[in-house]
């Protein structure tokens, strides 16, 4: 039997919260990633929803992140702790989706997109309003600035590029003095 592969594009490269066998940095095509989720459970409340990312599709754009891969033996385990913390609010929807690993490799992983269906579903919000909504919010997680921040953070650290998270974090931080709230 083969290992799973689970692809990470937010706080899953910070947090994975499973044992994974392998990390590799990795593309999805046909996606990008965006602050497209109100949070009203992670990150907000139903009075103050917050803003997650998802995987939002788009013709042309791409996606950098991080894949891991499962242990045969751990793939039912961290299915059921991956359905439990990524569909608390069924705004995402599981699809099997191929990735590039950066060693060239071609692989199926289980992945976690927006609905664009779904109430909690927001595409399209201009930055400065993402900004605002992120500077103020707060869930059961913590702070809506700790989630952008850390997730910039680990960005940087890979060496994956993502203007529009960076812009994000820099105004935050101006709208915050760079605490969390």
């Amino acid at each position: 039997m083969n290992s799973m592969w689970v692809f990470g594009y937010g706080s899953l490269m910070w947090e994975p919260g499973f044992a994974f066998a392998e990390r590799a940095l990795a593309r999805l095509d046909g996606w990008h990633r965006s602050f497209c989720m109100r949070s009203i459970h992670h990150r907000g409340t139903p009075d103050h929803p917050g803003l997650v990312l998802a995987l939002d599709a788009e013709e042309g754009a791409s996606c950098n992140g991080v894949a891991y891969s499962v242990a045969p033996d751990r793939a039912e385990a961290t299915l059921t702790y991956l359905r439990e913390r990524e569909l608390i609010s069924s705004a995402y929807l599981e699809k099997t989706l191929p990735l590039a690993l950066h060693d060239g490799r071609r692989v199926a992983a289980v992945t976690y997109v927006i609905d664009p269906d779904h109430v909690q579903y927001c595409g399209g919000l201009a930055l400065e309003e993402q900004a605002g909504i992120i500077a103020t919010a707060r869930g059961g997680r913590g702070p809506n600035t700790e989630y952008l921040w850390n997730t910039a953070d680990h960005l940087h650290e890979l060496g994956i590029a993502d203007a529009d998270l960076d812009w994000l974090a820099s105004r935050v931080r101006a709208l915050t003095d760079g605490t969390p709230r």
